[in-house]
């Protein structure tokens, strides 16, 4: 399958989500609506040192919503020259991206239930499919658990927060894996916690729910592994997608 057609986007709002993480918000200039699944990504090619070029690839942050905006987080990498360029991108700018593609994907509408696993910025594609199946009017239950190191870590903490108090088929919970000694949540790595989270929301359902995982590369290897092992879930009810 052709890949989908280059296209140009202008950078039209930026605000830091966390110290190491910037949220992006780029704008199509022809204007077209940004029209992707939720869990996609694009990609762009990105000045390196020395007349050099790197390609790289973001999921979008954000539901389709009919307009031209998409949003992107991206986390500085020390020494990471995409991601610094990125980080210094001023409002105004305008690149040109690939895309949307991927198969990491939850329609809005006739998903099972969802157990979504995330770490930093692997969250970003669980919050597109969470908003995009609200927006739709779905109330199968999604459950999401994310894990960063400290407190400052959390991306869309009060976003999520909100959206669980608001919806009772929604959850989110956060584990650090290095937590100030008054942290009163979950702690350690997401892994030690799937096993209870996943039998528990089985037990709230009829339909076996779904596993949505996206983080570092052996992150995403352990949590499949528990998913289709211990737990013997099968192969299609597993989705992952690493960033790394």
């Amino acid at each position: 399958m052709a890949p989908p057609p280059p296209f140009e986007a202008k950078l039209v709002g930026a605000r830091a989500l966390t110290v190491s993480v910037r949220e992006l918000t780029f704008e199509r200039v022809d204007g077209v609506p940004m029209a992707f699944e939720p869990g996609q990504f694009v990609s762009l090619t990105l000045p390196a040192a020395q007349g050099e070029f790197v390609k790289r690839s973001y999921s979008i942050a954000s539901a389709p919503d009919g307009s031209s905006r998409f949003e992107l987080a991206v986390t500085h990498v020390e020494g990471g020259p995409g991601s610094t360029w990125l980080h210094g991108l001023t409002v105004g700018t305008v690149l040109r991206f690939t895309g949307p593609q991927g198969v990491f994907t939850r329609p809005a509408v006739g998903s099972p239930p969802s157990l979504m696993i995330a770490t930093g910025t692997g969250v970003g594609p669980m919050r597109s499919m969470i908003h995009a199946a609200l927006a739709r009017g779905s109330e199968v239950p999604m459950w999401l658990l994310l894990g960063v190191r400290h407190e400052t870590d959390i991306l869309y903490g009060d976003e999520f927060a909100a959206l669980a108090r608001r919806h009772g088929h929604v959850r989110f919970e956060v584990t650090l894996s290095q937590p100030r000694d008054d942290w009163t949540g979950r702690r350690g790595y997401v892994q030690s916690h799937v096993r209870e989270m996943f039998l528990a929301l089985a037990a709230r359902v009829e339909v076996p729910p779904h596993g949505y995982v996206c983080g570092l590369e052996r992150m995403v290897r352990a949590v499949r592994d528990l998913l289709r092992g211990e737990l013997a879930l099968p192969r299609s009810v597993v989705h992952g997608e690493r960033y790394d």
